[in-house]
C-alpha cells in the first residue's frame, strides 16, 4: 500500500531569503516543495534551491550515524560512543594546554538552523577559548565592524527599504542570483521590478553585467576593488556641491565636518583613473542620489571582500546619512526582530571596540571576538605555547572557503583531535576524529533568529519539524547540547540541563533590567510559565516574551503562515549604543585607515584582476551535491572578456592556466562580454576533488578551488576579512 500523501509547512533554510514552503509528503518522505502562498513574508515565492528541498533532504550521501576514527579509519559508531570519545579527548587537552588549545570554526549554514543560532555561543562560553573563526571573515565582517563603530552595535545593520524606496544604488551585490545578503527579502527580483514599475531608479555598480545589472537603469562597470574610492568620490561631491541634507538625522549625528575634511582629496577627478570611470559619471550618480525623494545605498560581498572592505561599508552608511536617508521610510532602516531584546532607553552605551586581544602567530586583532579564518592554518601548524591542538568545526568547510586550502588541509591533518558537526564527509570533515551528523532539515523545527534581524519587513514565523525524527537520528539541538556537556566536564548530564542553564541565565538578567518586560519578576515563576515541548522551544518562548512585540510561542503556533509585524520604522536614537549616544560618523579606527585608501588613488593596476560570482542554484560549497542544482549554467568556468581572450590566445571551452600569489589552477574558459575587459571571474565553493570525501554528485563535476590562488596574507586590516575579490592574476592558455 502506498504511503499516504500529506503536506507540511517549512521555512526554507537554503539561503537568506527565508521563503515559506509547502512540502508534499509521502509518508515521511518529502516528494515536492512549492512556495507557501499564504506565507506573510514570501507570499508564495520560491527559487530553484527551495524547490529542490526534497533532494537536499533525501541526499543519499548524508551521514546517518556518527563516525569515530579507529586505527586511522572513520567507522560508524553509536551516539554514546561518539560523545564518550569527545569527552575523553577534549577535556585532557584543555586541562593540559589551556582553553585556547581548542579552536572553534563556524560555517555559514549555522545561521540557517535553530541549533546553529542557540548553541554555539554556549559552546564558546563553556570552553572559554579565544580561538574563534567563522565564515564572517570570508564574507560580511566589514559590515559588522563598520556598524559597530558607527552605531555602537555590530548587529545594528540598516537594510534598504526595498518596497518604498524610489532610488536604489547597489554595489558588489547580485541579489537576482544570491537572493539577497544582509538584506532578507523573498522575491528580490520581483521587488526590484516593482521599484522600476513605480518610477524608481536602480543603479548597479559591478564589474560584471550580472542579471541584476541587466535589470538596472544604469550599470556602472567599476574596476574591481575600488568600491571605497567610488563611494568616497560620491560623498565628496555631496559636500562640494552643497547637496548634503541630514534632515531629522542632524540631531543624532556627530562628525559630519570631520568626514568632509577627511574626504577632501577624493574628488571625482582624483578617483576616476583608479576606478576607470569618468568623473562626470561619478558626479551624476551623486546628484541623482541627493535628488531622489527617497534613496538607499546597499553594498555586499563584492564591496566587502576587497582591500578596503570596512571603509567601503562605512561609506555606504555615510552616504545614507549625508542624504538624510538613514532611518527613514524609503531609505535604509534598522529591522526589529521579534526575538531581539526589548529596546532599552536611548542614551550612551558601551560602544564597540576592536583588537581587545590578538592572534598568537601574526598578531591579528580580533573583530567581534573572532580571528581571521585565513589565520587558522598558522595557528595550528606553528609550534609553541597556545598552539591550537584541537578543532571543533560546525557546518564549516574552510578547506574550500578559506584562502590557501592546501595549507589548511595539511594543518588539519596534524591536529591532536577534531570534531565536526556536519551532515557530510566533505573536504574539511574528512579530517575529523568524530563526525556528528544532524538530521535532514525536514526533521528539524525552524525559526530565523539571525535573518529576521536583517529582514526588510518585521515578521515572525515558526515551523515545527515537518516529519518525525527518524530512528537512529539525533535532533540537531540535542547534538549541540551533548557536545557542550562533553567538552565542559558535564558529560553524562541530561541535554536539557544546557537549555535550563541558558533559560536561568537569561531570566536572571531580565528581571534585573529596568527596561525588561520581566523586570522585578520572580525568575522561577517566569520559568514555569514558559511553554514548549523541547528545550529550544522554551528558549524561543522566553526570547519572544523578552522581545518588543508582546508575543509568546503559542502565538506563532496558532499562525502557521507567520505573523506580520509591519513595515520597518525609524528607530533612532534608541538603536544607538555608542559612548556618545549618537551616530559617530568618523570613528578613530576608520580615520586611521583612510591614508591607506588615499594611497590607492595612485595605484591603478593594468593587469588582469579576478572577481567571484554567485549563481542562483548554488550557495557556497554546500549545495553542489544536489543533482538538480548542478546543471545548466551553474558551472565552474573562468569568464573572460572577448578582447582579453583574443589578446591572450584563449578559446571558449578550452582550458587555461590561472595563477596568483597562492598557486595556479587549470580551468575551462568561458568567453563572454558579461565581464568587463581586464577582469576574469571564477565562482567560489568548488574543488570537490580531494580523496576521502563522500560527495558523489559533487565529485563528478569537482571544479577548481578559486581560493587556492591566494596565500591568505592579504586581509582588510580592520575586519580581518580575506581579500577574495579584485586581486591580480595571470592567465595563459593550456596547449
Amino acid at each position: 500500500m502506498p504511503d499516504a500523501t500529506s503536506t507540511a509547512l517549512r521555512i526554507c533554510p537554503l539561503c537568506e531569503a527565508t521563503c515559506g514552503l509547502t512540502l508534499t509528503l509521502a509518508g515521511t518522505r518529502v516528494t515536492g516543495a512549492r512556495g507557501d502562498r499564504q506565507d506573510v513574508f514570501s507570499a508564495g515565492f520560491v527559487c530553484p534551491k527551495g524547490a529542490s528541498f526534497g533532494e537536499v533532504d533525501a541526499d543519499p550521501d548524508r551521514l546517518r550515524t556518527p563516525l569515530v576514527r579507529t586505527d586511522g579509519e572513520l567507522r560508524e559508531a553509536t551516539w554514546t560512543e561518539a560523545f564518550d570519545h569527545i569527552a575523553a579527548r577534549i577535556r585532557p587537552l584543555v586541562e593540559e594546554y589551556g582553553p585556547n588549545a581548542v579552536g572553534i570554526v563556524l560555517g555559514n549554514p549555522n545561521v540557517h538552523t535553530m541549533a546553529g543560532a542557540l548553541y554555539p555561543p554556549l559552546l564558546i562560553g563553556a570552553l572559554r577559548t579565544r580561538n574563534l573563526f567563522t565564515a564572517s571573515t570570508l564574507d560580511q565582517m566589514p559590515k559588522h565592524v563598520s556598524s559597530g563603530l558607527l552605531f555602537g552595535d555590530p548587529f545594528a545593520i540598516p537594510v534598504p527599504d526595498l518596497d518604498r524606496t524610489t532610488h536604489l544604488l547597489i554595489l558588489g551585490a547580485n541579489p537576482l542570483e544570491s537572493n539577497g545578503s544582509l538584506c532578507t527579502a523573498p522575491d528580490f527580483p520581483g521587488r526590484l521590478k516593482a521599484l522600476r514599475r513605480r518610477g524608481g531608479t536602480l543603479t548597479v555598480v559591478d564589474p560584471r553585467r550580472t542579471r541584476t545589472a541587466a535589470l538596472a537603469d544604469r550599470h556602472i562597470a567599476l574596476r574591481p576593488g575600488t568600491d571605497a574610492l567610488f563611494l568616497a568620490a560620491l560623498a565628496h561631491t555631496l559636500f562640494d556641491e552643497g547637496l548634503t541634507d541630514l534632515g531629522a538625522l542632524a540631531a543624532h549625528v556627530e562628525g559630519v565636518a570631520d568626514v568632509r575634511e577627511a574626504l577632501r582629496d577624493f574628488t571625482p577627478e582624483a578617483v576616476a583613473d583608479a576606478c576607470d570611470l569618468d568623473a562626470a559619471t561619478l558626479r551624476e550618480v551623486a546628484r541623482e542620489l541627493a535628488a531622489a525623494p527617497s534613496a538607499a545605498v546597499y553594498g555586499r560581498m563584492g564591496s566587502s571582500t576587497v582591500e578596503h572592505g570596512t571603509l567601503a561599508n562605512w561609506l555606504v552608511d555615510v552616504l545614507n546619512v549625508l542624504t538624510g536617508n538613514l532611518d527613514r521610510p524609503g531609505g535604509a532602516l534598522f529591522p526589529l526582530s521579534a526575538t531581539a531584546p526589548a529596546p532599552r532607553p536611548a542614551g550612551p552605551g558601551k560602544g564597540f571596540a576592536l583588537g581587545r586581544w590578538r592572534s598568537r602567530v601574526s598578531g591579528h586583532p580580533e573583530a567581534k571576538g573572532e580571528f581571521p579564518t585565513a589565520a587558522l592554518a598558522e595557528e595550528i601548524e606553528t609550534p609553541g605555547e597556545g598552539r591550537i591542538r584541537a578543532v571543533i568545526s560546525i557546518a564549516a568547510n574552510p578547506v574550500l572557503s578559506a584562502p590557501d586550502g592546501r595549507r589548511l588541509d595539511a594543518a588539519l591533518g596534524g591536529l591532536d583531535f577534531m570534531v565536526s558537526v556536519d551532515p557530510y564527509l566533505n573536504e574539511t570533515t574528512r579530517h575529523a576524529d568524530v563526525v556528528l551528523p544532524p538530521p535532514p532539515p525536514s526533521q528539524s523545527a525552524h525559526f530565523d533568529f539571525a535573518f529576521n534581524g536583517f529582514a526588510i519587513r518585521n515578521q515572525a514565523r515558526y515551523t515545527p519539524a515537518a516529519v518525525p525524527l527518524e530512528d537512529g537520528r539525533m535532533d540537531e539541538c540535542e547534538i549541540h547540547a551533548r557536545l557542550i556537556l562533553a567538552v565542559s566536564g558535564m558529560h553524562g548530564a541530561s541535554p536539557s540541563a544546557v537549555d535550563d542553564l541558558a533559560v536561568d541565565s537569561a531570566l536572571a538578567k531580565a528581571v534585573a533590567q529596568e527596561h525588561s518586560p520581566l523586570h522585578g519578576g520572580d525568575p522561577q515563576e517566569q520559568a514555569r510559565l514558559l511553554a514548549g515541548r523541547t528545550g529550544p522551544e522554551r528558549r524561543l518562548d522566553l526570547m519572544l516574551r523578552l522581545g518588543p512585540y508582546d508575543l509568546i510561542l503559542e502565538d506563532l503556533l496558532r499562525a502557521p503562515h507567520g505573523i506580520d509585524l509591519g513595515p520597518l520604522r525609524p528607530r533612532l536614537p534608541q538603536v544607538l549604543k555608542t559612548r556618545s549616544g549618537r551616530v559617530e560618523l568618523l570613528p578613530q579606527p576608520l580615520a586611521a585607515d583612510l591614508p591607506r585608501l588615499r594611497a590607492a588613488l595612485a595605484s591603478r593596476r593594468d593587469g588582469l584582476v579576478l572577481v567571484g560570482r554567485r549563481h542562483l542554484r548554488s550557495n557556497n560549497s554546500w549545495l553542489h551535491n544536489v543533482p538538480s542544482l548542478t546543471g545548466g549554467s551553474n558551472r565552474c568556468t573562468l569568464q573572460v572578456h572577448p578582447a582579453d581572450a583574443d589578446r591572450l590566445g584563449l578559446a571558449d571551452g578550452k582550458p587555461a592556466r590561472i595563477s596568483s600569489v597562492g598557486g595556479a589552477l587549470e580551468v575551462e574558459v568561458e568567453v563572454t562580454d558579461a565581464v568587463r575587459a581586464g577582469v576574469v571571474s571564477l565562482p567560489h565553493g568548488w574543488g570537490h576533488d580531494r580523496p576521502g570525501a563522500r560527495l558523489t554528485v559533487a565529485a563528478e563535476r569537482p571544479g577548481v578551488n578559486v581560493n587556492q590562488l591566494l596565500d591568505g596574507s592579504l586581509l582588510d586590516p580592520l575586519s580581518g576579512t580575506a581579500v577574495l575579490n579584485g586581486f591580480p592574476v595571470d592567465v595563459t592558455p593550456v596547449p
